[in-house]
């Protein structure tokens, strides 16, 4: 689809012949959550370009194809970036062609990367969206002021919707200018719950910390960047001016008093949180099913120690609070990962596995009776005949 009218024309028919779409841009999420049938696929890919940038204003609009490349190109010519880091899941995910993740398929999946515990989600710097709903309406949210304070936030709504409820056509981005320099804190050698806890006072620091991971000795074997560092890592990253960084690395390195403990200069800062953020240091073989557990930051120790013993293995982000996890892709291990989520108080998500599994699974929690019926009501008002990528989330809706 190249214009908005065209995605309408396309839903309506579907709607008046209750024919099921699959949308998405370039595909790149496809193995995401429960696979859809559907009779065709809509692809915003085309829907493609940067419809106004305002670097003064700190707002960008693009429509909803547009791959994310071409923005943070775009943003890095002033000096700016987007906020949330989204990553890109790309190989993970198996996606084939080559071809980039759009920023529409960003903000549907709501992906934020390790800034999320320093400055919020992706759809925490939505600022206006337009999307065509599975009545072939054009609706509008937001605008392109940061200050939006009229009417229904369908932004939050339609961000982790994973298209269920309308097709995104335009996203206004709230961004901010790029920090000039980057320094990394590599405390090694700290098992799981120890590395937590260090992790939450650089956390609880006052000196801005806007990154913090640990990894295992076999998931920061694959990191290339930590230099001689053995063994298990928490890391913990500080971004702003070169001097900020450099005095701030350096009180943190002194107040935390970690043994072994080194510092990682800008580029191989850069390096390394790419890779964390793309989740690089996880084990998953083409096999195996990938998920990520959110939990209090606390428990994400227990989480990764209690399915050792069902061959999934991971690492930790956001502090502790978001655990990567890797292994078998059958049902048994599944239900393992959902028991050590509910057991620690926390949701997870299923992202990729064998259709065979993504099937007859739950791949995010079942919702209680309340919560359920709002979001039938919700998909009902939004997506009435129910064509727009139906099963995505649950069984039947």
């Amino acid at each position: 689809m190249t214009t908005e009218d065209s995605i309408v024309a396309v839903v309506a028919e579907a709607m008046r012949t209750r024919e099921p779409l699959l949308i998405q841009g370039n595909g790149t999420k496809s193995c995401m959550l429960r696979p859809v049938q559907a009779a065709r696929t809509l692809s915003t890919a085309n829907l493609s370009g940067i419809k106004l940038y305002a670097p003064k204003e700190l707002i960008i609009s693009v429509w909803a194809g547009t791959p994310l490349p071409e923005i943070e190109a775009a943003l890095a010519a002033p000096g700016q970036h987007l906020i949330a880091e989204p990553p890109d899941l790309s190989d993970l995910l198996g996606a084939e062609g080559g071809k980039p993740q759009t920023i529409g398929g960003v903000v549907a999946t709501n992906l934020s990367g390790p800034r999320r515990v320093a400055w919020g989600a992706m759809r925490d710097h939505v600022m206006g969206v337009r999307a065509v709903t599975g009545r072939a309406e054009i609706i509008r949210s937001g605008g392109r002021v940061l200050k939006n304070v009229t009417g229904l936030d369908l932004c939050k709504l339609l961000a982790g919707s994973h298209g269920t409820l309308g097709v995104i056509t335009e996203i206004t981005l709230k961004v901010l200018p790029a920090p000039e320099a980057t320094g990394t804190l590599v405390l090694p050698n700290l098992e799981a719950a120890t590395g937590v806890a260090v992790l939450s006072a650089g956390l609880g620091s006052p000196f801005g910390v806007s990154g913090a991971a640990w990894l295992p000795p076999e998931a920061a074997a694959r990191v290339t960047g930590l230099g001689e560092v053995g063994g298990s890592v928490a890391l913990l990253r500080i971004e702003d001016f070169p001097a900020s960084v450099s005095y701030r690395v350096g009180r943190l390195m002194d107040q935390l008093a970690v043994r072994g403990a080194v510092t990682l200069d800008t580029d191989a800062s850069h390096a390394v949180w790419k890779q964390v953020r793309d989740a690089r240091p996880l084990a998953a073989g083409s096999g195996d099913a990938v998920w990520r557990i959110s939990v209090r930051p606390s428990l994400g120790p227990s989480v990764l120690d209690g399915l050792r013993a069902h061959e999934v293995g991971g690492f930790l982000d956001w502090g502790g609070g978001l655990v990567w996890l890797a292994g078998p892709a059958d049902a048994a291990t599944h239900a393992a990962v959902e028991a050590a989520a509910r057991k620690a108080g926390g949701t997870w998500t299923l992202l990729r596995a064998p259709d065979t599994l993504r099937s007859v699974v739950c791949v995010v929690p079942n919702q209680d009776a309340v919560l359920a019926r709002i979001t039938r009501e919700v998909k009902a008002a939004m997506d009435p005949a129910g064509i727009l990528n139906p099963g995505r989330l649950y069984a039947g809706l």
